[in-house]
C-alpha cells in the first residue's frame, strides 16, 4: 500500500537531562549550530499535544552539519518532569543511534571522549560488499545516547 503524504525529513528529538549542557557537547565536537530561539514551552496546546500533563518544555535546535541553512536538525529538550532510564544499548528495538561521517574515526573519538563522552566500542575497519571499506565506531555523549562515527574509502 502506497501513501499519498508528501514530506520533508526536519528534525530528530533528544531528550535531556541539561539540555545546553549536552547542546555545547553537539556544537563543540560535531559542529552543530544553534537554530535560533531558544524554546521555553508550556501550555494546553504542548500538554494535548504531547499527552503529557503539567510539561514545560526548554531547549534549541542544532542544525546537523554538512546541510546548510535548510538541513535538518537536533530538538534538544529537557522536560520540566523527566523519566529516567537505563543507558541505551545498541541492539535495542526502537531508535538506536546518531550517525557522522568523519575524516578520522579515532580522532573524533578522542573528541567525543575530552568533550565529557566515552566509548562503547572498538574502532574497527572492514569491507562492506558493494558499498566499499568503513572503519567506525560507537561512543556514548555525556548522557549515555548513542553515537556511531564513521568513515568511507
Amino acid at each position: 500500500m502506497s501513501s499519498n503524504v508528501q514530506a520533508r525529513y526536519t528534525h530528530t528529538n533528544l531528550v535531556a537531562r541539561d539540555w545546553r549542557k549536552l547542546s555545547r557537547f553537539y556544537e563543540s565536537v560535531f559542529g552543530c549550530l544553534p537554530v535560533p530561539p531558544e524554546r521555553d514551552l508550556e501550555g494546553e496546546g504542548l500538554q494535548r499535544g504531547s499527552g503529557v500533563s503539567g510539561v514545560r518544555i526548554r531547549g534549541i535546535h542544532l542544525r546537523l552539519p554538512g546541510y546548510g541553512a535548510k538541513g535538518p536538525t537536533i530538538e534538544v529538550f529537557e522536560y520540566s518532569r523527566g523519566i529516567g532510564c537505563e543507558p541505551p544499548v545498541p541492539n535495542r528495538h526502537g531508535w538506536g543511534h546518531i550517525a557522522f561521517e568523519v575524516d578520522d574515526v579515532p580522532a573524533a573519538l578522542q573528541a567525543v571522549v575530552e568533550a565529557g563522552g566515552s566509548r562503547l566500542g572498538e574502532v574497527v575497519t572492514f569491507e562492506v560488499p558493494e558499498a566499499g571499506t568503513i572503519t567506525w565506531t560507537y561512543a556514548r555523549d555525556p548522557e549515555q545516547n548513542i553515537i556511531e562515527l564513521q568513515s568511507w574509502s
